[in-house]
């Protein structure tokens, strides 16, 4: 996927050492239930919608800039789903980042599903029950956002196991 300039620019001075990032994962379904998805050019597979936050740029306002760019959906944020810490993630090249993500329940109020940019080969709306193979991460993404529990996120260690100031 496309890199942020704003990143580049810190990996010049960094190289490939770990850059700790937010992400912004949109879940985005339609009137029917359908869930929009991308088959991303990078990798050939599907998957959810989602992307790097710019910098001052609020989470919401991330996955409908995402959304937009990667399938030509318009969307409007609905909840949070799940605030998560994944493990990092060395690419080819040597980066290695991990990403603090947030997903977002999104809920499409216009445009067509089409490819808007180079990010992905298809795009495409899916029905729960018949959804093409997909990461665990996405499918997890998926089935809270069709859901109506509070936000998911990991519990913090309890007080008398966190490390003691000294």
């Amino acid at each position: 996927m496309a890199t942020p300039d704003f990143i580049r620019e810190l990996r010049a001075g960094i190289g490939t050492r770990l850059l700790f990032l937010p992400g912004v994962t949109a879940i985005v379904f339609d009137d029917e239930g359908r869930v929009l998805l991308g088959r991303r050019s990078d990798t050939g597979r599907w998957a959810v919608i989602g992307g790097i936050p710019d910098p001052g740029e609020q989470p919401a306002e991330t996955a409908v800039r995402e959304v937009y760019e990667e399938t030509a959906v318009h969307c409007v944020p609905e909840r949070i789903v799940l605030v998560e810490t994944r493990d990092p993630v060395t690419y080819d090249n040597g980066d290695v980042c991990q990403f603090m993500d947030v997903t977002l329940r999104c809920r499409a109020v216009g445009g067509e599903a089409r490819v808007n940019d180079d990010e992905s080969l298809e795009v495409g709306w899916f029905a729960r029950d018949a959804l093409p193979p997909l990461e665990e991460f996405g499918l997890t993404r998926i089935k809270l956002a069709a859901g109506d529990d509070p936000t998911w996120f990991a519990p913090a260690a309890p007080q008398d196991a966190r490390p003691q100031d000294a």
